[in-house]
Protein backbone atom coordinates (compact mmCIF):
# COMPACT_ATOMS: atom_id res chain seq x y z
CA UNK A 1 0.00 0.00 0.00
CA UNK A 2 1.37 3.38 -1.01
CA UNK A 3 1.07 6.34 1.35
CA UNK A 4 0.28 9.82 0.06
CA UNK A 5 2.98 12.39 0.80
CA UNK A 6 0.45 14.60 2.62
CA UNK A 7 0.34 12.02 5.40
CA UNK A 8 4.05 11.66 6.17
CA UNK A 9 4.19 14.32 8.90
CA UNK A 10 0.92 13.34 10.59
CA UNK A 11 1.81 9.64 10.53
CA UNK A 12 5.22 10.31 12.09
CA UNK A 13 3.89 12.63 14.81
CA UNK A 14 0.96 10.34 15.68
CA UNK A 15 3.37 7.38 15.85
CA UNK A 16 5.66 9.23 18.28
CA UNK A 17 2.68 10.26 20.43
CA UNK A 18 1.40 6.66 20.54
CA UNK A 19 4.83 5.36 21.59
CA UNK A 20 5.09 7.98 24.35
CA UNK A 21 1.59 7.16 25.64
CA UNK A 22 2.41 3.43 25.60
CA UNK A 23 5.67 4.03 27.47
CA UNK A 24 3.80 6.01 30.11
CA UNK A 25 1.30 3.16 30.55
CA UNK A 26 4.13 0.64 30.72
CA UNK A 27 5.92 2.54 33.50
CA UNK A 28 2.72 2.94 35.50
CA UNK A 29 1.44 -0.61 35.12
CA UNK A 30 4.45 -2.76 36.11
CA UNK A 31 2.52 -5.48 37.91
CA UNK A 32 0.68 -8.68 36.94
CA UNK A 33 -2.75 -7.33 37.79
CA UNK A 34 -2.35 -4.56 35.23
CA UNK A 35 -1.18 -6.77 32.36
CA UNK A 36 -4.61 -6.97 30.74
CA UNK A 37 -5.02 -3.20 30.90
CA UNK A 38 -1.57 -2.72 29.37
CA UNK A 39 -2.31 -5.16 26.56
CA UNK A 40 -5.66 -3.50 25.91
CA UNK A 41 -4.03 -0.08 25.71
CA UNK A 42 -1.35 -1.44 23.37
CA UNK A 43 -3.93 -2.89 20.98
CA UNK A 44 -5.94 0.34 21.01
CA UNK A 45 -2.88 2.49 20.22
CA UNK A 46 -1.80 0.19 17.41
CA UNK A 47 -5.26 0.19 15.85
CA UNK A 48 -5.44 3.98 16.14
CA UNK A 49 -2.07 4.43 14.44
CA UNK A 50 -2.89 1.96 11.67
CA UNK A 51 -6.13 3.88 11.06
CA UNK A 52 -4.11 7.09 10.61
CA UNK A 53 -1.79 5.32 8.18
CA UNK A 54 -4.70 3.80 6.22
CA UNK A 55 -6.42 7.18 5.94
CA UNK A 56 -3.54 8.45 3.78
CA UNK A 57 -3.48 5.42 1.49
CA UNK A 58 -2.89 6.16 -2.19
CA UNK A 59 -4.59 3.63 -4.47
CA UNK A 60 -3.26 2.72 -7.91
CA UNK A 61 -5.96 3.42 -10.49
CA UNK A 62 -6.17 3.32 -14.27
CA UNK A 63 -6.33 6.85 -15.67
CA UNK A 64 -9.34 7.13 -18.00
CA UNK A 65 -9.66 9.80 -20.68
CA UNK A 66 -13.05 10.63 -22.23
CA UNK A 67 -13.74 14.26 -23.14
CA UNK A 68 -17.49 13.63 -23.19
CA UNK A 69 -17.63 12.45 -19.58
CA UNK A 70 -17.19 14.09 -16.17
CA UNK A 71 -15.68 11.72 -13.62
CA UNK A 72 -16.07 11.65 -9.84
CA UNK A 73 -13.32 13.74 -8.24
CA UNK A 74 -13.28 11.59 -5.09
CA UNK A 75 -14.46 8.43 -3.38
CA UNK A 76 -17.71 8.84 -1.48
CA UNK A 77 -21.45 9.09 -1.93
CA UNK A 78 -23.57 11.53 -3.96
CA UNK A 79 -25.49 13.89 -1.67
CA UNK A 80 -26.63 16.69 -4.04
CA UNK A 81 -27.76 16.83 -7.68
CA UNK A 82 -29.42 20.14 -8.52
CA UNK A 83 -29.24 23.21 -10.73
CA UNK A 84 -27.76 26.19 -8.84
CA UNK A 85 -26.65 29.74 -9.60
CA UNK A 86 -22.85 29.92 -9.53
CA UNK A 87 -22.01 33.42 -8.30
CA UNK A 88 -18.28 33.29 -7.58
CA UNK A 89 -16.79 33.22 -11.08
CA UNK A 90 -18.95 31.85 -13.91
CA UNK A 91 -22.08 33.85 -12.95
CA UNK A 92 -24.49 31.38 -14.54
CA UNK A 93 -26.74 28.46 -13.69
CA UNK A 94 -24.85 25.17 -13.42
CA UNK A 95 -25.70 21.58 -12.59
CA UNK A 96 -24.14 20.80 -9.19
CA UNK A 97 -23.13 17.29 -8.16
CA UNK A 98 -21.80 17.00 -4.61
CA UNK A 99 -19.98 13.98 -3.18
CA UNK A 100 -19.52 13.46 0.56
CA UNK A 101 -16.40 11.64 1.77
CA UNK A 102 -16.65 9.81 5.07
CA UNK A 103 -13.63 9.47 7.32
CA UNK A 104 -13.04 5.94 5.99
CA UNK A 105 -12.88 6.91 2.29
CA UNK A 106 -9.71 7.51 0.29
CA UNK A 107 -9.23 11.27 0.51
CA UNK A 108 -7.22 11.95 -2.63
CA UNK A 109 -8.96 14.19 -5.16
CA UNK A 110 -8.83 13.95 -8.95
CA UNK A 111 -9.53 16.43 -11.79
CA UNK A 112 -12.95 15.51 -13.25
CA UNK A 113 -12.17 16.82 -16.77
CA UNK A 114 -9.11 17.74 -18.78
CA UNK A 115 -8.26 21.24 -19.96
CA UNK A 116 -6.59 24.38 -18.65
CA UNK A 117 -6.92 25.84 -15.16
CA UNK A 118 -8.62 29.19 -15.75
CA UNK A 119 -9.33 30.15 -12.14
CA UNK A 120 -8.26 29.08 -8.68
CA UNK A 121 -8.97 30.58 -5.27
CA UNK A 122 -8.63 29.47 -1.66
CA UNK A 123 -11.37 30.63 0.75
CA UNK A 124 -10.90 30.51 4.53
CA UNK A 125 -14.13 29.84 6.35
CA UNK A 126 -16.18 27.86 8.85
CA UNK A 127 -16.24 24.12 9.52
CA UNK A 128 -19.90 23.14 9.24
CA UNK A 129 -20.67 19.47 8.69
CA UNK A 130 -19.86 18.75 5.03
CA UNK A 131 -23.43 17.81 4.06
CA UNK A 132 -24.84 21.12 5.33
CA UNK A 133 -26.26 23.19 2.40
CA UNK A 134 -24.25 26.25 3.45
CA UNK A 135 -20.94 24.37 3.53
CA UNK A 136 -20.45 25.10 -0.21
CA UNK A 137 -20.33 28.84 0.42
CA UNK A 138 -19.34 29.25 4.08
CA UNK A 139 -16.78 26.51 4.85
CA UNK A 140 -13.07 26.58 4.20
CA UNK A 141 -12.75 25.60 0.54
CA UNK A 142 -10.92 25.93 -2.76
CA UNK A 143 -12.55 26.77 -6.08
CA UNK A 144 -11.03 25.64 -9.38
CA UNK A 145 -12.35 26.25 -12.89
CA UNK A 146 -11.03 24.12 -15.76
CA UNK A 147 -11.74 25.29 -19.29
CA UNK A 148 -11.98 22.29 -21.59
CA UNK A 149 -10.70 22.20 -25.20
CA UNK A 150 -14.35 22.41 -26.29
CA UNK A 151 -14.65 25.74 -24.46
CA UNK A 152 -16.94 24.36 -21.76
CA UNK A 153 -16.13 25.35 -18.15
CA UNK A 154 -16.22 22.92 -15.27
CA UNK A 155 -15.93 24.19 -11.69
CA UNK A 156 -15.12 22.07 -8.67
CA UNK A 157 -14.73 22.87 -4.99
CA UNK A 158 -12.82 21.05 -2.26
CA UNK A 159 -14.75 21.72 0.95
CA UNK A 160 -13.53 21.14 4.51
CA UNK A 161 -15.98 19.52 6.90
CA UNK A 162 -16.48 19.39 10.65
CA UNK A 163 -13.38 17.22 11.17
CA UNK A 164 -11.36 18.16 8.09
CA UNK A 165 -9.19 21.21 8.78
CA UNK A 166 -6.63 21.02 6.00
CA UNK A 167 -7.20 21.26 2.26
CA UNK A 168 -4.33 20.66 -0.16
CA UNK A 169 -4.66 21.66 -3.83
CA UNK A 170 -2.08 21.33 -6.59
CA UNK A 171 -3.96 23.53 -9.06
CA UNK A 172 -2.31 26.63 -10.56
CA UNK A 173 -4.00 29.10 -12.95
CA UNK A 174 -2.77 28.85 -16.52
CA UNK A 175 -1.51 25.28 -16.25
CA UNK A 176 -2.91 22.41 -18.36
CA UNK A 177 -4.36 19.46 -16.44
CA UNK A 178 -5.15 15.93 -17.56
CA UNK A 179 -8.49 14.32 -16.82
CA UNK A 180 -8.34 12.14 -13.68
CA UNK A 181 -4.89 13.37 -12.65
CA UNK A 182 -4.48 14.02 -8.91
CA UNK A 183 -5.52 17.56 -7.98
CA UNK A 184 -5.20 17.51 -4.18
CA UNK A 185 -6.07 15.98 -0.84
CA UNK A 186 -8.50 16.79 1.99
CA UNK A 187 -7.61 15.54 5.45
CA UNK A 188 -10.19 13.76 7.65
CA UNK A 189 -13.68 13.93 6.16
CA UNK A 190 -15.05 16.43 3.66
CA UNK A 191 -16.94 17.05 0.41
CA UNK A 192 -16.31 17.96 -3.24
CA UNK A 193 -18.78 19.89 -5.43
CA UNK A 194 -18.62 19.64 -9.22
CA UNK A 195 -20.51 22.25 -11.27
CA UNK A 196 -21.03 21.54 -14.97
CA UNK A 197 -23.16 23.02 -17.79
CA UNK A 198 -26.78 22.51 -16.77
CA UNK A 199 -27.67 20.85 -20.10
CA UNK A 200 -25.39 17.90 -19.22
CA UNK A 201 -26.80 14.41 -18.78
CA UNK A 202 -26.72 13.30 -15.15
CA UNK A 203 -25.43 9.73 -14.72
CA UNK A 204 -25.77 9.37 -10.93
CA UNK A 205 -28.48 9.79 -8.32
CA UNK A 206 -28.45 10.87 -4.67
CA UNK A 207 -27.12 8.02 -2.57
CA UNK A 208 -24.99 6.46 -5.32
CA UNK A 209 -21.43 5.49 -4.30
CA UNK A 210 -18.54 6.86 -6.37
CA UNK A 211 -14.93 5.89 -6.96
CA UNK A 212 -12.66 8.84 -7.64
CA UNK A 213 -11.31 9.02 -11.22
CA UNK A 214 -13.31 5.89 -12.16
CA UNK A 215 -17.05 6.64 -11.86
CA UNK A 216 -18.65 8.77 -14.62
CA UNK A 217 -21.07 11.20 -12.97
CA UNK A 218 -22.27 13.14 -16.03
CA UNK A 219 -22.10 13.28 -19.82
CA UNK A 220 -21.41 16.69 -21.34
CA UNK A 221 -23.55 17.91 -24.20
CA UNK A 222 -21.42 18.68 -27.23
CA UNK A 223 -21.23 22.40 -28.08
CA UNK A 224 -23.49 23.51 -30.90
CA UNK A 225 -20.52 24.33 -33.15
CA UNK A 226 -19.20 20.79 -32.72
CA UNK A 227 -22.56 19.27 -33.61
CA UNK A 228 -22.75 21.12 -36.95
Amino acid sequence: MRINKEGYKIIFISGVVCVLIWWGFYRLLLNDAANMLLWGGTVFLLLFWFFIVAFFREPRRVRIHDADLVFAPCDGRVVVTEVVMENEYLKQEMLQISIFMSITNVHMNWVPVGGKVEYFKYHPGRFLVAWHPKSSTENERTTTVVRMASGQPVLFRQIAGLIARRIVSYMKPGEPVEQNSVCGFIKFGSRVDVLIPKESELLVEIGDPTIGSQTPIARLRKPVAAEN
